[in-house]
């Protein structure tokens, strides 16, 4: 921390840096960059189809061949990575989510073409089950409904290796078991894929502000009025999140993520102060439908908020942003 200079009045006067924009720049302390962008991407099967999310204005489910000249795009505007989210049928869900690691399913097929398509795009593959499950859990639940931790980790293990095979660079367990980097780190190595890195979601909250990621993906009607409480973490709890993103680190993770973005600052900050790793933040749905709602009614300034908002991820301490607003924000930083 930096050490407070006392100074009297008017000797020093802190606006006097602020008073020309060139001076502004020259002090300020962060800047957000393209290269801090990760956009996530629906994508869903067939040819040709566009699907509108009703509660995230803007942002479609897209079918593989749409997605290649979105994703010829992004890297036009130099964003480094996306993350994938798949769309599953209904059915092809399941108790036991076969479909999470079925060699020729949804995204393995996604990353095989990506790969082939554009090469030099980074590809981030989400690892947990809801979207495979008929429950919308991310994970394997006993007669109870209580998610059982062992035997999710042993199919999460699965379907990263699956992800991996077809060329996944970046493989993110979103599902918050014990214990499933080591399991997931141990596996890789055993298959020499020893370059694949680990984006752990090791500190996500049982948030509200999920709702419209999960209509995106097609779970929200599947998980009806349960919630995820036994497993993501309790919004009240800080302490628990260092031990979580802790024991992510020993366990093999190249990278840590803190889920909400935006009301949970105070962890991206204490996470990359405590610990000085690769630290994400996920701007999540409903930060992204708050501020459209807004935007489309009005009562705030598009360019400006958005930009403040990924700002202050970066002022936190965060390396890289996964948002919405990634290929607009591309957009306008380079024809800044």
């Amino acid at each position: 921390m930096p050490q407070f200079i006392a100074s009297p009045f008017p000797l020093r006067r802190l606006r006097r840096v602020r008073k020309h924009e060139f001076s502004r720049r020259l002090v300020r302390e962060n800047q957000l960059t393209v290269d801090d962008l990760i956009y996530p991407m629906f994508v869903l099967d067939g040819e040709n189809r566009r699907e509108i999310i009703a509660s995230m204005p803007g942002i479609e489910r897209l079918s593989l061949d749409l997605l290649l000249r979105e994703a010829e795009e992004l890297v036009q505007l130099g964003i480094p990575a996306i993350a994938l989210f798949p769309v599953i049928p209904a059915e092809q869900k399941s108790l036991l989510a076969e479909e999470a690691y079925n060699d020729e399913g949804l995204i393995p097929r996604v990353v095989r073409a990506l790969k082939e398509h554009v090469p030099e795009l980074g590809i981030i593959t989400d690892v947990a089950l809801d979207p495979y499950t008929t429950h919308g859990q991310d994970g394997i639940i006993d007669d109870h409904g209580y998610v059982l931790n062992d035997i999710t980790s042993d199919i999460l293990v699965r379907q990263a290796l699956c992800h991996a095979k077809a060329g996944a660079d970046v493989i993110a367990p979103s599902d918050m078991m014990d214990g499933r980097i080591t399991a997931i780190r141990s596996a890789l190595e055993q298959q020499n894929l020893v370059n694949t890195q680990i984006m752990a979601y090791s500190a996500k909250y049982a948030s509200n502000y999920y709702g419209p990621f999960r209509d995106a993906v097609g779970s929200a009607g599947n998980l009806g009025k349960s919630n995820k409480n036994t497993y993501q973490m309790d919004p009240a709890n800080s302490n628990e999140a260092l031990h979580e993103v802790g024991l992510d680190i020993q366990e093999g993770a190249d990278m840590v993520m803190v889920k909400p973005g935006m009301p949970y600052l105070d962890i991206i900050y204490q996470v990359k102060h405590q610990y000085g790793v690769p630290t994400f933040a996920y701007q999540v749905s409903g930060e992204y439908a708050m501020h459209m709602a807004a935007i489309q009614n009005g009562w705030l300034k598009e360019r400006e908020c958005i930009m403040e908002s990924l700002l202050c991820f970066k002022r936190a301490g965060a390396d890289g942003i996964l948002t919405y607003f990634a290929k607009q924000v591309a957009g306008w930083l380079q024809h800044k």
